[in-house]
């Protein structure tokens, strides 16, 4: 396998939100806000060249779907649609991706399915060649919303999924689009049925995955670090706590997705028992397994 850190078009959020209960005084020492008290995100996704030469794709971020108006209300930075600049930068297009994973079909998860903003016109799905895997409960969230996370979601997005005959809904540990080689982990804490992707190195269980919003970047790695957009903030913890444990057990690396700094990072624990992630890299191209972070290198 290789993979490929893919960045799409990044945000601006205000930190208190992003930050839940933490006091400004504490996060703002991890992340410096602004003027109007907005953090910079990054929306990443993850490309995987398969051992037979699929080509899959861990999330699309918020793409450019956005009108203008909205663009600056979500502090959405680029109009243009970065993913698709970045997919061909590592050498492909949408066009070329056999497989689309989406944690959940929050716009800053699942927006950069779709074609860029043109007045008059509706957005259409992007990635004609790929299946879609989407978690079941995640699904239904995105046809029913919460009228807390109404907004949070594509109201066109979950009908383009469903007409394209080329989506996957997911419930169990597995997925026939994908194959034995990923594990699928679910979380109820920021939305119902949170989809966690894990790709496995070898029958050890060594590999990574990508955390979506249960873990956006390294701050949150600490247990009582969450988001004020989390639906169960205390059931996120213990989520997490399950999940971090599992993951060190057997040397999993973590995937951010929102982590402007970190693409990927090693799981450690110290004698107090705070999780961090360590060695942290930036970037990943065409990178093996080899080439992703260990524990204790320098």
């Amino acid at each position: 396998m290789k993979f490929w850190s893919i960045l799409g078009n990044s945000q601006k959020l205000d930190g208190g939100a992003m930050f839940g209960n933490v006091p400004q005084a504490m996060w703002s020492k991890w992340i410096a806000p602004d003027e109007q008290n907005r953090i910079p995100l990054a929306c990443r996704a993850l490309l995987i060249e398969d051992d037979d030469g699929r080509r899959i794709l861990l999330e699309t971020g918020i793409g450019a779907f956005f009108e203008p108006k909205l663009r600056e209300r979500f502090g959405v930075v680029e109009s243009n649609h970065v993913l698709l600049d970045s997919l061909a930068k590592a050498g492909v297009s949408h066009e070329d991706i056999d497989v689309v994973v989406l944690s959940h079909l929050h716009f800053d998860h699942a927006g950069g399915l779709l074609t860029p903003w043109r007045e008059g016109e509706q957005p259409s799905l992007l990635f004609p060649n790929a299946h879609f895997v989407v978690g079941r409960e995640a699904f239904e969230r995105a046809r029913h919303p919460h009228p807390r996370d109404r907004a949070s979601f594509i109201p066109e997005l979950p009908g383009l999924l469903e007409a394209s005959g080329r989506l996957e809904l997911v419930d169990g540990a597995t997925s026939s689009v994908l194959g034995d080689r990923f594990r699928l982990h679910y979380s109820d804490g920021h939305t119902p049925g949170l989809l966690l992707v894990e790709v496995m190195a070898d029958d050890k269980g060594s590999g990574l995955v990508f955390c979506a919003d249960l873990i956006p970047g390294r701050p949150w790695v600490h247990l009582p670090i969450t988001m004020g957009y989390d639906r169960y903030p205390e059931r996120l913890i213990d989520e997490k706590r399950l999940f971090l444990d599992d993951m060190l057990a057997r040397d999993v690396r973590l995937y951010f997705t929102h982590d402007v700094d970190c693409a990927v990072a090693a799981l450690s624990r110290d004698d107090k028992g705070r999780f961090a992630g360590v060695a942290p890299q930036a970037t990943l191209a065409a990178a093996g397994w080899d080439k992703l972070p260990v524990a204790g290198a320098a």
